[in-house]
């Protein structure tokens, strides 16, 4: 790619507000030359901008992964049974053993119990043993530039300027996931910024090579986001035939004392703080495994948009720490992509905001489904049928 002379640069850099900027889209070369107009404009040296972006080229990998998702159609059990193996579970449980010191600073610093990263650590890289091999910076660029999400990439870019001014990072050798993610525990630039920890004590945040910098970051990070220190997020409970299913979901919640007294036990053990206020997610419907989250739960989201995931992850922090495999339980047939896209574009016509029409069962489409049930009179337990489409 051929770089404005730096007379050039400069120029554009007076000009290169945020109200300005080439925000996606259009020719890559003049999208990238406002990119360095803007790094300028923000106050970095011309030099270091220019050696930053030089060589940067767009990734068609990075699109076709972005694209290609199709993992989170999957259900619940489905998704949880690839992603959770007994040899990820034992090393989850070895790793416990050998770092801990740093789960124990964790849990002392930030309260956040050691299943949590270490669930994390298991789904993001399998404990460090793969990182991803995308350049970082293309693949920041090439996102930014495509016109899904570009107010997320964009600003990673400038974070990963300010890393390189830092020393640490480097345009041309950093890799990692192909949404730009680096490290043991995939970390977008500017939460490396913003929570980067220095947990070994060697002077230098290293979170590709060192699990006590991973590992403290993350949880620095989680609880910048709002996790509540020393409470749960998650059990797994058993549900009575009676519930009123029309209040289970994300969007509904009481305290985990009024649960229990309209019929909600814990699977093993006891509610864990009746005291809290919980909501109670059936992923696979009535007929399926059950579970009642807490506050911290929906922190998850802040790391991963995607239920099935979220769900996952914080079902295997869990199982991490002792609860057993969850009861799959007998749920009704479910929909396949093709037909949940054609049930997202039904309730769309409806009214109703699914997100994206992409088959994917998120949190919005359940939220419609439940509604859409209710309206029928059949059982809202959020979970779409071939009846419900049949339906609608």
């Amino acid at each position: 790619m051929r770089l404005p002379p730096l007379a050039a640069l400069t120029a554009l850099a007076l000009a290169a507000t945020p109200a300005a900027a080439q925000q996606c889209g259009g020719d890559f070369g003049a999208f990238v030359a406002n990119l360095e107009a803007e790094a300028v404009a923000r106050g970095h040296a011309p030099d270091t901008v220019r050696g930053f972006f030089s060589g940067v080229s767009q990734d068609p990998a990075v699109i076709r992964a972005d694209r290609s998702q199709g993992v989170f159609q999957l259900d619940f059990t489905t998704f949880a049974r690839r992603l959770i193996s007994e040899q990820r579970l034992q090393t989850g449980q070895a790793k416990a053993r050998e770092h801990a010191a740093v789960f124990d600073r964790i849990e002392a610093e930030y309260g956040i119990s050691r299943g949590v990263l270490l669930a994390f650590w298991a789904f993001e890289t399998d404990y460090g043993s793969f990182q991803g091999d995308y350049n970082t910076l293309n693949a920041l660029v090439t996102l930014a530039h495509d016109c899904r999400r570009p107010e997320l990439f964009r600003p990673q870019i400038f974070a990963a300027l300010e890393l390189h001014a830092r020393g640490d990072f480097d345009p041309r050798t950093t890799t990692g996931a192909w949404a730009g993610e680096i490290g043991m525990v995939q970390m977008l630039p500017e939460d490396i910024l913003e929570n980067g920890v220095d947990g070994d004590g060697d002077g230098k945040v290293s979170l590709k090579t060192s699990p006590a910098d991973a590992l403290m970051s993350g949880a620095k990070m989680i609880s910048a986001l709002g996790w509540r220190a020393g409470e749960p997020w998650m059990q797994e409970v058993v549900l009575p035939e009676t519930l009123d299913w029309a209040r289970t979901g994300l969007d509904h919640e009481m305290p985990a004392s009024e649960w229990q007294a309209a019929g909600v036990r814990a699977r093993s053990g006891e509610i864990l703080r009746p005291d809290l206020p919980a909501s109670v997610l059936v992923p696979q419907g009535r007929h399926g495994p059950a579970f009642l989250v807490y506050p911290n739960y929906k922190v998850y989201f802040d790391w991963n948009k995607s239920f099935v995931y979220v769900l996952t992850a914080a079902y295997f922090a869990t199982r991490l720490e002792g609860a057993p495999v969850f009861d799959a339980g007998n749920p009704d047939p479910g929909l396949s992509g093709e037909q949940m896209m054609r049930l997202q574009e039904k309730l769309v016509a409806r009214g109703h905001d699914v997100g994206a029409v992409d088959g994917i069962l998120g949190e919005k489409t359940r939220e419609a489904v439940q509604k859409v049930q209710i309206e029928f009179g059949m059982p809202a337990d959020s979970w779409p049928t071939p009846e419900l489409l049949a339906r609608l």
